[in-house]
């Protein structure tokens, strides 16, 4: 049996990804609104710069910024998958990226979950692509391709993938709502 090959944008655009926009060109790309799972990549495989502090907005006064070392643990070497998300409120893709790329500019937005990317120094380039999940449940999509990218990294969460989707294991305050 052959190994489950990397998930990189050649893999996922394979199996229905589509998108692969930096997040600022997001209005104009057509998201659809329905419900489905997202990635974000980043296409540069060396070793990250992270800002001291996160751009992205706060969320019940909370602020997203975490140490180096922080970042540094949740790093996982040669993966171009730092994210993988899901939509699948009355809102779907379209609402769920929107407010996650709000997230990243600094204004309120219900987008805590994946905060992390906006540490990255290179967060302007990195990739977001969508698949629409028509007749599949996108809570059990998106778990799926997180178990994946374990398998392909010794266990390791996405970089910015704090909990485990379905199981969920939380590493920040339960009290807030993601």
């Amino acid at each position: 049996m052959s190994p489950t090959p990397e998930l990189t944008q050649r893999t996922l655009t394979a199996r229905g990804f589509r998108g692969f926009v930096p997040f600022r060109e997001l209005p104009g790309s057509n998201v659809p609104t329905g419900h489905g799972i997202y990635v974000v990549i980043r296409t540069d495989t060396s070793p990250p710069s992270f800002l001291p502090s996160s751009p992205a907005g706060h969320l019940k006064g909370r602020d997203p910024s975490v140490t180096a070392d922080k970042l540094g643990d949740a790093w996982v070497d040669e993966a171009t998958v730092v994210y993988i998300g899901k939509a699948a409120g009355q809102d779907g893709l379209n609402q769920r990226l929107a407010d996650y790329r709000r997230h990243g500019l600094g204004l309120l937005a219900g987008h805590w979950g994946g905060r992390y990317i906006w540490q990255l120094a290179d967060s302007g380039a990195l990739l977001v692509a969508w698949r629409p999940t028509a007749e599949e449940d996108p809570g059990e999509a998106e778990q799926h391709l997180i178990d994946e990218f374990k398998e392909l990294h010794g266990g390791a969460l996405p970089f910015a993938n704090l909990r485990n989707s379905a199981r969920k294991i939380f590493e920040t305050d339960s009290s807030l709502n993601y």
